[in-house]
């Protein structure tokens, strides 16, 4: 395998991981009420990140290396406002959607592509810049539906790494595998 496959594989793999992550806490809210919480007038809802979220991937890896990222259809500042047609089903449809170009658009790279420049609002990057970068904002946005997540869900939280205080035990049971 080349470098530039592990490479790609292991960037594929990092943004699963993320999808999964943030899924794996905003399904444990209920989606007409939780889902829609904002734990103060200056946050954002579980619901508006992942709005932005889909806006931002769906820019961002829509014609990639033919286009800039911030695409003259997408309006970011409508993205932290909610409005009717935003319920829980379309807004996951969107996460959906945006997930799947971000994919289909993964597979497509060639090594020949890492050096390519493109644009993000006017701003060069090469591809791997932009993808460090793009990966970065997920994640951070991702780690913020994980914490609301867990601040509106007060009872029956499932955890979804190594829940508080076992630590040991996790790690005895990947033990053997670690020799």
């Amino acid at each position: 395998m080349s470098t530039w496959q592990a490479y790609l594989d292991d960037l594929v793999f990092t943004f699963r991981k993320q999808k999964q992550t943030a899924e794996k806490a905003f399904t444990q809210l209920d989606l007409h009420r939780d889902f829609f919480k904002k734990p103060g007038e200056n946050s954002n809802s579980v619901a508006i990140i992942i709005k932005h979220l889909a806006g931002n991937l769906t820019s961002r890896f829509s014609d990639l290396l033919t286009s800039d990222g911030e695409k003259p259809w997408r309006d970011r500042d409508a993205e932290f406002v909610l409005g009717p047609a935003d319920t829980g089903a379309n807004l996951l449809a969107a996460w959906e959607q945006a997930w799947a170009i971000l994919f289909a658009t993964l597979a497509t790279l060639q090594e020949t592509d890492l050096q390519r420049t493109i644009t993000i609002r006017g701003e060069e990057h090469t591809l791997l810049q932009a993808l460090h970068r793009s990966l970065a904002h997920t994640a951070y946005h991702v780690g913020q539906i994980v914490y609301l997540a867990r601040l509106l869900k007060t009872e029956g939280w499932e955890w979804i790494t190594i829940p508080p205080g076992q630590s040991k035990e996790a790690l005895e049971q990947k033990r053997p595998y670690l020799h």
